[in-house]
């Protein structure tokens, strides 16, 4: 990340890219249990994905 942090995250919207280390990322909200909890709720967290071309 360009703000200079390290965390350790899944990444996302790979597609068929390789990972690198280094490689610019930027933070999505995406669901982290398809089925929510047992009150129906619907879990999201964190993941990070390649910066899209162009957007930065």
């Amino acid at each position: 990340m360009a703000e200079g942090p390290t965390v350790t995250a899944q990444l996302t919207d790979l597609g068929e890219q390789p990972v690198k280390i280094g490689m610019p990322v930027e933070m999505v909200t995406r669901r982290i249990k398809e089925d929510g909890d047992e009150r129906g709720m619907a879990i999201y967290g964190y993941k990070f994905r390649p910066v899209l071309a162009g957007t930065r």
